[in-house]
């Protein structure tokens, strides 16, 4: 603890966590602490945050419960699915995409009730910190950061339930106990980690498994759907248009039902160990699908291998936290561009935990059956012109071979 804070705005759940956190700003900094409650389609109430923050002596006019759900998906989960992000191939960084847009509320409200400082219940050891903090310094460069876990003693789940009942802080009675793992979700996944899941060795128990069946259990028979697109983004299911959370929450609960979406991995966190994650995103899962689908038509060779080549680093970006950064503002802008003519209606089969791409079509198409068929093509391909093509791209591959039969003679 350092420079005097006299207003905090914190990210809050209403969970045992944050709640502590709330107790404890105004206990070890004696500052007036203003929260915010984002609806991201986590997934439960979030009202019962707004009346725990009463509780705990928060005057009204200093709570904050926001539904975000479109920003979130149209500003965020849109944005970085043009660019068919994955990190380490992967993962669809459903958390990593949702911390920009909490420190950006966090700061305009800080700049709403004149606050001096924001605050933050992620731990010293994950990702979330630094996507929490360059995201509140990008925007606010001389905003004072609290970080609690980085500061206080509270270091096990006893101490912390010690800190609550000294408090009359209210615990959850499924909270007393070591909870068998830890979760965080949005409208575009949730996330599983920690206990339980630590040794990488060890196969998830079917609890972990919340928004998804087992792909075992779906139907026998597959679902078709048809998503289309335009410009990049996807805007109707079954030619019925959507707004962009709808869209998502819809191919949520197809995914669901179908057992996509199950991921298990051991991922390289910024902060440099690895951790062992279980995510969950069945609409994500099936969108990039339909996406990367509608590109294969309508985006050039080029567009699209340059698209690929830069998409680790992208993904890279988001996953470090670094959204607000000029690198990611310039990418977009190139993946955006390429978007203008990804365009059409991409038709799907889900069966089983599998996404199956069956037909796509789009007025801005680039594939011509006229050129690509194996009967008559009606003069539209001059099959010798291939000859001279091969040549010249084997011109400097003969002339390596030449001087290598020199050299071993």
């Amino acid at each position: 603890m350092s420079a005097k804070v006299k207003k905090v705005v914190l990210a809050y759940s209403g969970g045992l966590d944050t709640s502590v956190i709330l107790k404890w700003l105004q206990t070890a900094y004696g500052a007036e602490v203003v929260t915010f409650t984002a609806d991201l389609g986590q997934g439960g109430e979030i009202e019962p945050a707004r009346k725990k923050a009463e509780m705990l002596g928060i005057k009204p006019q200093n709570i904050f419960v926001e539904d975000v759900r479109e920003e979130f998906v149209r500003d965020y989960v849109f944005p970085m699915f043009r660019a068919n992000a994955l990190y380490e191939g992967v993962y669809l960084l459903g958390t990593s995409i949702a911390r920009p847009l909490i420190a950006k509320k966090q700061i305009e409200i800080a700049e709403k009730v004149g606050a001096d400082a924001v605050a933050h219940g992620a731990t010293g050891k994950g990702n979330d910190q630094v996507r929490f903090e360059l995201g509140y310094y990008a925007l606010k460069p001389d905003v004072k950061v609290i970080a609690p876990w980085r500061e206080w003693d509270l270091t096990s789940r006893t101490k912390l339930i010690e800190f609550a009942e000294a408090h009359q802080i209210p615990i959850a009675k499924d909270k007393r106990g070591e909870a068998p793992f830890s979760v965080d979700a949005n409208l575009l996944h949730s996330s599983s980690e920690g206990k339980v899941l630590e040794d990488p060795v060890v196969e998830p128990e079917s609890i972990v498994y919340q928004r998804t069946i087992d792909p075992q259990d779906a139907p026998d028979k597959p679902t078709t759907i048809e998503v289309g697109f335009e410009k990049g983004d996807a805007v109707s299911i079954n030619g019925k248009t959507l707004s962009p959370a709808t869209l998502l929450t819809e191919l949520n609960e197809l995914g669901r039902a179908n057992g996509i979406g199950r991921l298990d991995l051991v991922e390289n966190r910024f902060v440099g160990m690895k951790s062992r994650g279980v995510y969950e995103t069945p609409g994500g899962t099936i969108l990039i699908a339909a996406h990367r689908a509608m590109e294969s038509i309508t985006l050039d060779r080029g567009a699209a291998h340059l698209k690929d080549e830069l998409m680790p680093r992208y993904a890279e970006l988001i996953y470090n936290g670094f959204w607000f950064s000029p690198e990611r503002e310039m990418l977009q802008a190139l993946i955006d561009k390429s978007q203008e003519f990804v365009t059409g209606v991409v038709k799907l089969k889900l069966y089983k935990g599998n996404v199956i791409v069956t037909g796509r079509s789009s007025p801005y198409s680039l594939y011509s059956q006229d050129l690509v068929t194996f009967e008559d093509d009606k003069g539209a391909y001059d099959q010798k012109d291939a000859q001279g093509f091969i040549k010249l791209n084997a011109l400097r591959l003969r002339t390596l071979a030449s001087r290598k039969r020199k050299a071993q003679k």
